[in-house]
């Protein structure tokens, strides 16, 4: 019973995982390889679904072909839960990137409206930055944030500008590019498109946090690596609460599904993580074995669908003779 194989193992990976794999402390140390992790989970949670609903249909026809039984009905319920998934999934990931584009492209707009374009042009100049990104706001309130797409812009306001010194302020315009650079938003769409393919009773929207402050930790660390730790860290005191989080790159993709972290909270863990790691820097190793681990679990689905063929295969294999 393959079929029953791949669910079980679809169900745990998209309902008890998340839980365990959320609360867990270590996932901060290597932020990259952990959110590789996590797209493992997810991924390998759909190709269990897919799976199910490719070969459950031959083993349902064999089940019945001995009348109708207590597996042939079971088998039945896997395909069927395997098809709302799987539809789910779709309608959910093509709803979101249509909502998350609209909602940047009315942005990208405004932005360009509002842009003091002669502040811009000198603040790309004493930035060596990118003046066809980067966009001043004429606004009091501190302000830093990227918005990703094909055509991306960096934005930062006056009063970002009034309160930071030249190298705070090229950490965070390096944290906020890092976010547009490794496409950030993307990641998160998928994400928040599988949270909301999950029934409501059964969403971990702790999950969906999770994977955020990631993606906030791996821009600090590319910040870090262009700008230092103590413009980073100094920058993140003086701006951290300033703006919610769902402003800059990551609230571009439509995540309403769950509610963002509280904007305090989110400032502390950053502050705290950068802070431990300028003490005591992560080993190289601890990536090395996340990133081995989410291979293991990307590889569980197709090791479970050809593990029945192997036996087989193995069984029928005529020894040689000695």
């Amino acid at each position: 019973m393959t079929a029953f194989a791949l669910g079980l193992l679809g169900l745990v990976l998209s309902l008890v995982v998340p839980a365990p794999l959320a609360r867990a402390r270590w996932t901060a140390a290597t932020p990259n390889a952990s959110v590789v992790l996590w797209q493992a989970v997810v991924a390998a949670s759909v190709l269990s679904a897919v799976a199910v609903v490719l070969i459950a249909p031959e083993e349902i026809s064999g089940a019945l072909s001995a009348g109708p039984t207590a597996a042939a009905w079971g088998l039945l319920g896997a395909l069927a839960v395997a098809l709302l998934i799987v539809t789910r999934l779709v309608v959910s990931l093509v709803g979101v990137m249509r909502r998350s584009a609209a909602r940047r492209a009315r942005h990208r707009e405004l932005l360009d409206l509002l842009d003091d374009a002669e502040r811009s042009a000198a603040l790309a100049s004493d930035l060596t930055a990118d003046q066809r990104q980067l966009r001043v706001l004429g606004a009091p309130l501190p302000l830093a944030y990227g918005l990703p797409g094909r055509s991306p812009r960096v934005v930062v306001s006056d009063g970002a500008l009034r309160l930071l010194d030249t190298a705070q302020l090229r950490a965070v315009l390096a944290h906020e590019q890092a976010h547009l650079d490794a496409r950030h938003d993307v990641v998160l769409e998928s994400f928040a498109a599988f949270h909301r393919a999950v029934p409501r009773p059964l969403r971990n929207d702790r999950a969906l946090g999770a994977v955020e402050l990631l993606l906030e930790a791996a821009a600090d660390d590319a910040a870090r690596r262009r700008c230092g730790d103590a413009p980073l860290r100094s920058a993140l005191e003086l701006l951290g609460g300033a703006v919610d989080p769902g402003v800059g790159a990551l609230a571009a993709a439509d995540t309403e599904a769950h509610r963002s972290p509280d904007d305090d909270a989110v400032t502390a863990q950053r502050a705290h993580r950068l802070a431990r790691l300028s003490a005591r820097p992560a080993a190289r190793w601890r990536s090395a074995g996340v990133y081995a681990l989410a291979a293991g679990v990307l590889v569980l689905p197709p090791v479970v669908l050809v593990a029945p063929w192997l036996t087989d295969a193995l069984v029928t294999l005529p020894l040689p003779r000695p």
